[in-house]
């Protein structure tokens, strides 16, 4: 709810996710689909629409929606039809786009949330449908002109429709997070967002509580979990101080100015009339056979919600441990290579803490981090067995992260090898109880004097004494 100056108001939200899949040619054509090649070095004639090109359809683009609406718990539709969606821009060679509408491959599904409370929020699909990408006109080239580039166009999207079922910028954030997170495992879509491999629009109205919906406002191309959830307050709270100062919502597609923190009116918000859908006659109903269905069922992986009741199950982690460690497949798979043979909370503390805030330091993902499962094993192991302490341990890790070197070989070049030998300690012991008579003197009122007395030990033993075997000697020593 937002409050506004007539009391509060409700936000509801739909989202459109744009999934660009995963796959080395595009849609209807064999042009490569590589990240960052020449501009107009990847089209074919195909993409280019020049007259009397014919699209085929891709097989391993249909694979990948079919594959992805299973992981969305979705309807497969057996039998599909591709449109004609007419519409005009630059970076659109045939003036229409060859997408689904009536018929689309993938029907109703659902995702569930996890809520930062504890509860489960259910937020339904509408649909998944095929199309092919537009190119991209660029602005920023000349001081005049716009450049078109069309290696994009013709490449694969899977557009992912939600029921506007969202309720707050919260919601929706926690929505596109889950689903890139269910993209990646599935290995249908990177869900880079800052190449455009996934991008979002965004559907916001506003209301009373328990009234109609209001008149919706589309937000257009947005490129960052980040900014779609700023993107909806701010358009939601335009939206109610209009309509508070009497004013009427007009049904709009917008842009997002990030630099300035609001959005701007493109155009006027067409209607499905608009696009004048028509079956393309270029390419026949797309039927499915159940037999390949049931098989692209049967060889999905274990997506994030099984896997995270699996870690609760056979590793003892929380459940909110759990949820943090399996929302990227590398972290989990990160994870399940660290606990095998170990203490899995260790583990799991271990990389929620130090580890995943090394890589916050560097800006990094799991996968370019210098630390691998086999080091960060062979350093829990070394505190396991009482080679170096956890104090040590995380002057150590911090080497690693610089350098990447082994564990067992930077303890060994430093001589952080923790000291075990009791007589040794119990020299530093008595040392430091010699030194601070008043303090010894406190003790009995003030046992909490005891973590001043370890901090002398450890100072003088340089971190390298057994931090159990301190705290046992300097109590049996203070008792006396």
């Amino acid at each position: 709810m937002i409050e506004g100056r007539t009391g509060e108001w409700e936000i509801v939200v739909g989202l459109e996710v744009h999934a660009q899949i995963v796959a080395r040619a595009k849609l209807f054509s064999g042009a490569a689909t590589a990240f960052g090649a020449e501009p107009n070095s990847q089209v074919s004639t195909v993409d280019a629409a020049f007259p009397g090109m014919l699209p085929v359809i891709n097989r391993h683009c249909v694979e990948q929606a079919v594959r992805t609406g299973l992981g969305i718990d979705a309807e497969i539709n057996l039998t599909s039809v591709f449109d004609r969606k007419n519409y005009f821009y630059p970076d659109l060679p045939a003036g229409y786009q060859i997408s689904q509408y009536q018929q689309p491959v993938v029907g109703r599904g659902r995702l569930t949330l996890d809520m930062p409370d504890g509860s489960t929020r259910e937020i339904g699909i509408t649909r998944l449908h095929l199309e092919q990408d537009a190119g991209k006109s660029l602005h920023d080239q000349h001081p005049r002109d716009t450049y078109v580039d069309l290696n994009r166009a013709g490449i694969g999207l899977m557009e992912i429709v939600s029921e506007p079922d969202l309720r707050s910028a919260e919601e929706a954030g926690i929505y596109l997070r889950k689903l890139r997170a269910i993209l990646r495992y599935l290995g249908t879509c990177d869900g880079n967002m800052e190449e455009g491999s996934l991008r979002c629009d965004c559907n916001v109205s506003v209301r009373k509580p328990g009234a109609p919906f209001g008149t919706r406002c589309e937000i257009k191309n947005l490129n960052s979990v980040r900014f779609v959830m700023q993107a909806i307050e701010i358009e939601a709270r335009r939206q109610i101080a209009i309509i508070e100062d009497g004013g009427v919502i007009a049904q709009q597609t917008r842009l997002f100015d990030t630099a300035r923190g609001e959005t701007r009116p493109m155009r006027s918000k067409e209607n499905d009339y608009d696009y004048r859908y028509f079956p393309d006659p270029d390419l026949l109903p797309l039927v499915l056979d159940p037999a390949w269905v049931a098989e692209l069922r049967a060889g999905l992986p274990e997506l994030p919600d099984k896997k995270r009741a699996r870690f609760v199950a056979d590793y003892g982690i929380t459940t909110d441990d759990a949820a943090i460690l399996v929302a990227e497949q590398e972290t989990a798979d990160f994870f399940e290579q660290l606990a095998k043979g170990r203490d899995a909370k260790q583990a799991a503390n271990w990389m929620i803490g130090d580890l995943f805030g090394a890589l916050n330091r560097q800006s990094v993902g799991i996968g370019q981090s210098t630390i691998t499962p086999t080091a960060a094993g062979a350093l829990l192991d070394l505190v396991a067995n009482g080679t170096i302490s956890g104090r040590i341990a995380k002057d150590v890790f911090a080497e690693m992260v610089e350098t990447g070197g082994d564990p067992a070989a930077i303890v060994a070049a430093k001589g952080l090898r923790q000291v075990t030998d009791s007589g040794a300690i119990e020299a530093a012991v008595d040392a430091a109880l010699a030194a601070h008579p008043a303090q010894v003197a406190q003790y009995a009122a003030n046992p909490k004097l005891l973590g001043f007395f370890v901090g002398q030990v450890m100072k003088a033993t340089q971190g390298k004494a057994n931090p159990a075997l301190v705290n046992e000697l300097l109590r049996k020593k203070l008792a006396g």
